[in-house]
């Protein structure tokens, strides 16, 4: 069976599983599904996170997870509402909500981190 026919699993490691969960959770508004005693599951709209505790874990600079939305200012409007600061890198132009809007003007993006700096996205267009 060809894996357009199952349900897409994403992961993200943390070296906290308390603390990731309650980001997650609490902060994001993810629906949390379960603790299965390996990870904190919940369901993105269709397609499963599951976030795994790994001893000595360190978050990679390179996005873990991203979000297709389709107002970019209100959705980063409400991140930072929630105490989330943006991520902002030097030279990229990024406004003061950390969007930043690609060369053809199609695509905005904009980074944040969670607690243990995993890089997550929100991206309009493109």
């Amino acid at each position: 069976m060809p894996l357009t026919h199952g349900k897409p699993v994403t992961f993200i490691n943390t070296a906290n599983r308390r603390a990731a969960e309650s980001f997650y959770r609490d902060v994001l508004k993810l629906q949390f599904v379960a603790d299965d005693g390996f990870a904190a599951v919940f369901d993105l709209g269709g397609a499963v996170l599951r976030i795994t505790e790994l001893e000595g874990f360190a978050a990679s600079p390179h996005p873990a997870l991203g979000w297709s939305v389709e107002d970019i200012e209100q959705t980063m409007e409400h991140l930072v509402s929630r105490g989330i600061a943006p991520k902002i890198y030097e030279g990229f132009g990024q406004d003061a909500l950390g969007i930043w809007t690609a060369p053809d003007g199609v695509a905005r993006v904009a980074w944040f981190q969670d607690p243990d700096g995993n890089l997550l996205s929100v991206v309009q267009g493109g």
